[in-house]
């Protein structure tokens, strides 16, 4: 099991953000993906018959005309580009090695998660069972040949058990699936799965470079490239989708990279890297306990619930004017989970620092989360302010004839 653990020293330099691999890996990433994103829809009618994602009317689609679904191809083209130019790059830098290492065990890694997706978007005949056991296998190879398994979670008690190799890897692993998963939940609507994954990971990057990790900055900048890439030809008309390939490849990627830097960075705390994926994460933990706990139906059945969703449909649809251009009400929905993402990754940054700190984040994402998913549901904040009926947690009280109006038809006052 090989490890990559030592961070690279870059002293007081701070000039050395514009590391020149650094730069250069994110640009070929860019290059690479944006034109592999433009041949295939060029030629999207040669292959159109098993690229093209069709099922206009299935329960969470939203476009209304035939889009390849294979970005995937081309955000995997991007990363693999850049891992093979610093191959071959003159470089004799310790970090340029380690991180040319690493991006090709990721690759190795990502394989049967990837390919898991890929063959979805080609076949649309793969069970979400066999896609997450393929996640899980991904992780594990991740730690096999990477060692990337978390030494501590700052959980007290839990850390303790982490010195046990086998939980130490079952812990790792299951965090891995679902940060994979959550990318994929949230992979909807045009550009909010890939802008989402640039912001996250330019948050990382910020991180990792001021506690002088250069290697976790060029692997978090060379997935940036080429989701940059896509996005060109993703958002916001959506002319390309990145598929279930494409939502997988990012997320593992980007849950890898959450590891790698807890693992070679002691300083950062636990709760600082989940304040900036918490939004992916509670939409994955929440949409399980929808499922299964209210509906009783499997934690992998397709809905319309998300909170991405609901906002498209009680708010997007109603306040966009997009008869002319329909795609506007699609993208705009990644303004939305831009702007709670962004703000939740700057305040990781500058402010979580400290464990408490850092917990607050998560806390305070998950209630502001649940306050605004139950006022989507309803269609309105209720007349009644008490906290717990603002979250759910108990039935609004009753007043009269509005209030039944409210309760059998909330659509009609979204």
């Amino acid at each position: 099991m090989s490890k990559i653990i030592a961070p690279y020293d870059i002293g007081s330099a701070s000039a050395q953000i514009f590391y020149f691999p650094f730069v250069l890996n994110l640009l070929v990433a860019l290059v690479v993906s944006f034109s592999i994103c433009i041949f295939i829809v060029a030629t999207q009618r040669w292959h159109g018959r098993f690229s093209l994602d069709s099922d206009t009317g299935g329960v969470q689609k939203v476009h209304n005309k035939s889009v390849p679904r294979t970005g995937g191809l081309a955000l995997c083209a991007g990363v693999l580009a850049a891992a093979c130019f610093d191959a071959f790059a003159t470089t004799t830098s310790a970090v340029g090695t380690h991180a040319n290492s690493a991006m090709f065990m990721l690759l190795i890694a990502s394989i049967p998660a990837f390919f898991s997706g890929m063959v979805e978007d080609l076949t649309k005949s793969v069970t979400p069972r066999r896609r997450l056991l393929a996640i899980l296998v991904s992780a594990f190879l991740a730690v096999w040949l990477l060692g990337a398994s978390l030494p501590r979670v700052d959980v007290w008690g839990l850390d303790g058990m982490l010195v046990f190799i086998p939980f130490s890897i079952a812990i790792t692993v299951f965090s891995v699936a679902g940060i994979t998963n959550s990318i994929n939940i949230i992979d909807g609507f045009h550009g909010v799965a890939g802008i989402a994954i640039v912001i996250m990971l330019t948050g990382m990057g910020i991180i990792a470079w001021r506690c002088g990790d250069i290697l976790t900055v060029q692997l978090a900048a060379t997935v940036i490239g080429a989701t940059i890439g896509f996005l060109l030809l993703n958002y916001p008309t959506g002319r390309l989708f990145m598929g279930d390939g494409g939502a997988y490849f990012l997320g593992f990627l980007a849950a890898e990279i959450a590891v790698l830097t807890i693992l070679r960075n002691p300083t950062i705390n636990a709760w600082q890297i989940l304040a900036i994926y918490s939004y992916p994460v509670i939409e994955v933990l929440f949409s399980i306990y929808r499922r299964t706990m209210i509906y009783g139906a499997r934690a992998g059945a397709p809905d319309r619930l998300h909170l991405h969703s609901l906002y498209y449909r009680r708010c997007a649809r109603h306040r966009i004017r997009g008869k002319k251009h329909p795609w506007m009400c699609n993208a705009w929905v990644a303004c939305f989970i831009a702007a709670w993402i962004g703000t939740a990754t700057t305040f990781s940054v500058f402010f979580g620092g400290t464990i408490p700190a850092a917990f607050a984040l998560v806390l305070i994402q998950l209630v502001l989360y649940i306050a605004v998913y139950m006022r989507l549901v309803r269609g309105h904040w209720g007349r009644c302010r008490h906290p717990a009926v603002i979250l759910g947690l108990r039935p609004q009280p009753r007043y009269g004839l509005v209030d039944d109006v409210l309760a059998a038809s909330p659509r009609a006052f979204g």
